[in-house]
């Protein structure tokens, strides 16, 4: 009879237990604004990219936003020009609160950019051809076909085990494997319109860097293993890099394989 009892009651603590876990992971909406921390100014066309759900949203003109989130996911904030922040999700955020978000300017001095004046005539499809660039150079323009080669993992020979330690192609093929979810995050930002905007318009790398578990530098061998040139890490989106290296993966994804043969791939055209 007592361990009856103490079965039911085993029971019915796990039930309180099991509706007192639904209700802290509820999925609720965080509001808040975004302000500059000095002039106070609110910052219109802030990112606010839940990184756990991969769902995002830009702030509106007064820098108010609202995101769907549950307690302990992780949110970041960024705007172009200052240092991005990440927030950890409480319960306490989401009771219907605003929240009021400072972001600090970056301190970093800008560099001086040079740039060439080419003959352009104003004919879109002309003047893609007569635009300056190195024979790796990656652009793809909307509703023009892109004539570039597809990215590719180049053939690294590792004269040591040292040098062979961390090769960037071959970490992200089995970072990809072991965590399919890094891979679908990815994959969704790619897919999603809304989620293509936020990434369109940011080139700050900390969201690749945060789904890849690399930092900024192992991002960059990354980016140049798939055969990228020096102008396109420089000057690309965080979306045209994301967008690369979903490419690179899958055509490293092939080669491993044995899908397709390294002397099928697509060669570089000469100049």
């Amino acid at each position: 009879m007592l361990k009856k009892y103490t079965f039911f009651l085993f029971l019915f603590f796990s039930f309180l237990s099991a509706i007192s876990q639904n209700d802290t992971l509820q999925i609720k909406i965080l509001k808040g604004q975004i302000i500059d921390s000095e002039n106070k100014k609110p910052l219109s066309a802030s990112h606010i990219l839940n990184l756990n759900s991969v769902t995002g949203t830009i702030t509106n003109d007064e820098g108010f936003f609202e995101l769907t989130a549950k307690a302990n996911d992780t949110v970041m904030v960024s705007y172009l020009g200052y240092s991005s922040i990440k927030i950890k999700v409480t319960n306490d955020l989401l009771k219907g609160n605003e929240l009021l978000i400072a972001l600090y300017e970056k301190s970093e001095e800008v560099k001086e950019i040079i740039i060439k004046s080419s003959k352009l005539i104003g004919v879109l499809e002309v003047d893609v051809k007569l635009v300056p660039k190195d024979k790796f150079t990656r652009i793809k323009i909307n509703g023009i076909r892109q004539t570039y080669e597809l990215a590719r993992p180049k053939t690294s020979d590792f004269s040591t085990p040292i040098a062979a330690l961390f090769k960037p192609v071959d970490f992200l093929y089995k970072l990809f494997g072991k965590k399919p979810k890094q891979l679908r995050k990815l994959q969704k930002i790619k897919r999603e319109d809304n989620l293509r905007k936020i990434m369109a318009g940011k080139f700050d790398r900390e969201v690749m860097m945060e789904y890849l578990e690399m930092d900024r530098n192992d991002l960059m061998k990354l980016i140049s293993d798939c055969n990228y040139s020096d102008y396109f890490l420089k000057n690309a989106s965080d979306l045209q890099l994301i967008e690369a290296v979903l490419d690179c993966y899958e055509i490293y994804k092939a080669l491993k394989m044995g899908k397709i043969e390294r002397s099928r791939l697509p060669q570089k055209k000469k100049n």
